[in-house]
């Protein structure tokens, strides 16, 4: 389970930041910036997890305590950004954007604590983390916060575009939404950089 085991190495105000839907062939990536504080109410500590090993209701109900105790700021780059610039740079994006959001609501970290292995351009101090959001309470709190707002943004997106099945597949590769991108094509939300949009595409314009 995460701990403040790797928060208690730096000192002064430590953020972590985490992102969600780097695989997706649709949707944005998203990132949120997270600082705990000192002492968490009763019960959240042990339910803090990294957010692939929740499900649904239990990362929505933590989620819900979570924004309500914690100072966070949500960044995210759209699929354009990221079919323009590719996906690690647009993660980077959307975690600087993550970070300034934290930022302009007066709370400014001494160290910011990354998930994986390379150190995003942040305006402070990085330590990266290899499977953070299973070491580190402050990146698995951001992993949380990140994925119930995209999974949110994309249920809502789903609405508009219900062939996709993005209510339940949050516009990842599955065998229903593949499906779907063969018989309609992609929409503005799909990230047409990726092989099996270009594939889509190919097909698309054979078919003309």
């Amino acid at each position: 389970m995460p701990s403040f085991r790797i928060e208690r190495t730096l000192t002064g105000v430590i953020c972590g930041i985490d992102e969600v839907g780097r695989g997706p062939l649709a949707g944005p990536v998203v990132a949120a910036a997270v600082i705990l504080p000192q002492k968490l109410p009763r019960g959240l500590r042990g339910a803090i997890d990294d957010s692939k090993r929740m499900s649904r209701q239990e990362r929505e109900a933590v989620g819900a305590i979570l924004v309500g105790v914690v100072q966070y700021g949500i960044g995210a780059a759209s699929a354009a950004e990221i079919d323009r610039i590719n996906i690690l740079r647009a993660t980077f994006l959307a975690m600087a954007r993550a970070l300034a959001a934290l930022m302009a609501r007066g709370h400014r970290p001494d160290w910011a604590l990354v998930d994986g292995n390379q150190a995003p351009p942040l305006t402070c101090p990085v330590k990266t983390v290899i499977g953070g959001d299973g070491l580190s309470l402050s990146i698995a709190a951001a992993s949380i916060i990140a994925k119930v707002t995209r999974d949110r943004a994309m249920r809502a997106l789903a609405a508009r575009y219900p062939v996709y099945r993005w209510e339940t597949n949050v516009g990842y590769g599955t065998e229903e939404h593949r499906g779907a991108l063969a018989a309609h094509g992609p929409t503005r939300h799909h990230r047409r950089s990726f092989s099996p949009l270009q594939l889509a595409l190919e097909l698309e314009s054979n078919e003309l």
